[in-house]
Parts: C-alpha cells; structure tokens; sequence
C-alpha cells in the first residue's frame, strides 16, 4: 500500500496541487501553487540482515504490527545520517540483541507497490546468546528444514531467505537483485 499523498508543501504550508510541473518533467508531482516547490516521493528503504550462526539463520518474531507474531528476519527503516549497512546493523542490534560481524550485500529487493526497496547484509553471528528488543516477541535460529515458512511475515524476507539457502547449499553467495510488483 503506498503512502498517503502530499497534501501541504513542506516549505510554506499552502495545499499543494498535482500536476506536471513546467521544469520539463514528465510526471505528475506535488506542486506549490504559492512558492513553486516541486515535491517528489521516493521509495523508502528498508535494511536488515541475514544473521547465521553455521548452518541457521536467525529469525525474530514480531511484536508490531504489521504482522504481529509473525517471523521476519531482523530489518526497518533506515534513518537519516547512516549508511546502509550501519542501518542494517542497527536493526539488529534492535530487534535482535545479537551480537556479529557485518558480511556483504546480499540482496536488493524492489516492492513496487509499497514504494519500497529492502536490503538485506549477511551478518555471521559471534554468539547464540539474543536480547531482543520491544520489537520482538522471541528470536529463534532455524536450520533450513525447520523454517516456519507459513508463518514467514513477508515475502521480501521469504525470498531473500530462499536464495540465502539456495546459495548455501552451492558453496557461494551472490549479490540478488529482486522485483515484487
């Protein structure tokens, strides 16, 4: 579901009106009629892990909505003055309590019709000890066979999952580029 429309500029507060705007543009935005201040919407990002300890991932039941008590792997939005992975990290540090070592990119998905973009590290655990945060209701490492994959909160993370698995079994990790429209 995307986000509601602007309604108001940011700059001066007058409502806004959608339309092109005169700057060569081709699509319909959010245009100030007072001050002129185009308004772009952009996706958000989402970052998180893929946090493994031999062969099992770790995964967080949800203590939130959305999907509360549903499992997901450890992610949310990232903020304003951090990098990708120092978001990821972040969120697992939140959401999990678990103590790492950050690895590579590992997958990059788009769902389009959430105005989103997820973006999930490997992340080798140091430790089978958690602290999970208020996020969390229970985190819990699965070996691939005992994935809960009906009770799995989203498919950005059912995906990501299945190719982190996929790729294990082949002895290397690549860089996934995912669309969910």
């Amino acid at each position: 579901m995307l986000r509601a429309p602007i309604k108001h500029c940011r700059n001066c507060g007058t409502a806004v009106h959608y339309r092109v705007p005169d700057d060569g543009d081709e699509k319909e935005r959010a245009v100030c009629p007072q001050c002129s201040t185009v308004h772009y919407e952009n996706p958000l990002n989402v970052v998180g892990t893929v946090p493994y300890l031999g062969d099992r991932v770790l995964l967080c039941k949800r203590n939130i909505e959305p999907r509360r008590g549903k499992w997901t792997l450890p992610a949310g939005f990232m903020e304003l003055n951090e990098t990708l992975a120092q978001g990821a990290a972040r969120e697992t540090l939140e959401e999990a309590g678990a103590e790492f070592e950050m690895e590579s990119l590992f997958s990059v998905v788009s769902v389009v019709h959430t105005g989103q973009v997820h973006l999930f590290y490997r992340a080798r655990l140091l430790s089978d000890i958690f602290d999970p945060g208020f996020e969390t209701q229970e985190t819990r490492l699965f070996a691939e066979q005992d994935i809960p994959w009906d009770e799995i909160a989203f498919t950005t993370v059912r995906e990501t999952l299945r190719r982190y698995f996929a790729d294990r079994r082949l002895g290397r990790y690549l860089l996934h580029d995912i669309d969910i429209l």
